[in-house]
């Protein structure tokens, strides 16, 4: 198996049924829904989709709800979209209009009340570009700056500007609650500025009495990357969308900004979530580049959990077989990941917890003996998810008895969810071989590490570890 985990965007479709079986099928890890373009009906059918083909195949593939947030855009133009020519003036308005050529409405009147005198303003993916210059009491005047195609809810881009909003919007707070009916395992915060909106969606699930779900903050702007550490600390993982970023800061800035988010989440043991890009499977290619593929591969060659798929599995013209190179690729560049380098920087981690010592010891044993596969029991994911933050080299079966603790663990680098309803201290290795000798072959002679925490009769929890030569 690889150790590098792949999330899939997934459409309405004719075929969903069969796309999201293939997907499964192939190896996706998690399913992510965009709900900037889904509604609650269409989710409910893809949820229910997922949950169908994972009880047929007997997998534990999560699903994800990616939050529009309160994310600025245009309203609609009279022909579904406008050209704006270089140099014409432009106004934006508070009211809802039809917009054309010399004007449009947005969708969040605040944003104009944000906007100042030469205040830039990036639409379609960055192609457009307008310069405040006038102000009025319902609108603002632009010169284009660099012009284009304009269509119908177009991303509006604000590096210089700051909304005053409070984060929740009424259609996230609904969508946070259909996450929480559906049981849905995560949560893309989109349209962020501070940590302090991911503390907002986190009060309203404690409201909800929620603690499953777990939060991915996702970094898309400047205002992000000033504030990525506080981020960092108060999400359970990171997603790193490089497109819409590239287009909020200069493009030469996006590495660093890579970078210093993978060393983050290693640091605070959080997961660590990068975008694709891969646009020559839009382009009708059958393969990808050479520099697409080196991408990919210096990306799993950081031990990063997981990489996200988004148009590349819902407008290429064949998903199935673009997740398949790509699964390829993974596999290949895995073998260039440096364990030793990993196992000298956890000695530096903090291990100041029961499931710090452990998992630490679990990495000693693994380098000093070769252990071939590490066996966690686990309740709540928690000791499964430290020893993946640590990287080690060999694999990791979580075994639980709780579906959502499985699925929970579906993004950890090395993890692989088992679940066993009956098990204990002394049959667990029997019980998991069967279950994943096509995935992770234990055989005679191989050194198996057991961790992680039990009831027992006589005590109320016992932490414990052991290895065995098969």
């Amino acid at each position: 198996m690889e150790k590098t985990k792949l999330i899939a965007t997934v459409n309405i479709t004719p075929r969903l049924e069969e796309q999201i079986y293939q997907f499964i099928s192939t190896g996706i890890d998690v399913i992510r829904l965009n709900m900037s373009y889904l509604n609650h009906e269409e989710c409910k059918k893809v949820i229910e989709t997922i949950n169908k083909v994972n009880s047929e195949l007997n997998t534990n593939v999560a699903i994800m709800l990616d939050l529009e947030g309160p994310c600025p855009r245009t309203g609609e133009f009279a022909n579904g979209m406008a050209y704006f020519n270089t140099g014409d003036k432009i106004r934006i308005y508070m009211n809802k209009i039809k917009g054309n050529m010399t004007g449009f409405s947005v969708n969040f009147p605040e944003l104009i009340k944000s906007l100042s005198f030469h205040s830039r303003l990036k639409l379609s993916k960055g192609n457009v570009e307008l310069e405040v210059i006038e102000k009025g009491l319902d609108y603002v005047l632009c010169e284009v700056i660099k012009g284009g195609e304009v269509y119908d809810h177009s991303k509006i881009y604000l590096s210089e500007s700051k909304v005053n909003r409070k984060y929740l919007t009424k259609g996230d707070v609904d969508d946070i609650v259909f996450a929480h009916k559906m049981n849905v395992d995560f949560l893309a915060i989109s349209a962020i500025d501070s940590a302090e909106d991911i503390l907002e969606v986190n009060d309203l699930l404690i409201e909800l009495e929620n603690s499953n779900i777990s939060l991915l903050a996702k970094i898309e702007n400047k205002r992000t990357v000033d504030d990525l550490e506080n981020i960092v600390k108060v999400s359970d993982g990171i997603i790193l969308d490089r497109g819409d970023l590239g287009i909020d800061i200069p493009v030469e800035k996006v590495p660093n900004v890579q970078k210093k988010v993978i060393d983050l989440c290693y640091k605070y043991n959080k997961l660590s979530i990068i975008t694709a890009e891969f646009s020559s499977f839009l382009l009708k290619k059958a393969v990808p580049n050479r520099a697409e593929v080196s991408d990919l591969s210096n990306l799993v060659s950081d031990a990063i959990d997981a990489i996200m798929l988004t148009s590349e599995t819902t407008i290429s013209l064949n998903p199935i077989s673009t997740v398949e190179t790509i699964k390829r690729i993974i596999k290949t560049s895995e073998e260039s990941i440096d364990y030793k380098e990993f196992f000298q920087k956890s000695l530096q981690k903090d291990k100041k917890t029961i499931a710090g010592t452990i998992s630490s010891s679990v990495i000693l044993a693994v380098n000093e003996l070769d252990c071939k596969t590490i066996i966690i029991s686990t309740n709540r994911g928690r000791t499964a998810k430290m020893i993946s933050g640590f990287k080690p080299s060999c694999p990791i079966i979580a075994v639980t008895n709780n579906k959502s603790v499985a699925k929970s663990l579906q993004l950890c680098f090395g993890v692989f969810p088992v679940l066993i309803d009956n098990y204990n201290f002394d049959n667990i290795t029997e019980k998991v071989k069967d279950k994943v000798k096509e995935e992770i072959p234990i055989n005679q002679g191989d050194k198996v590490i057991v961790t992680g925490g039990y009831p027992f009769k006589e005590l109320k929890y016992t932490n414990f570890m052991k290895i065995e030569e098969i």
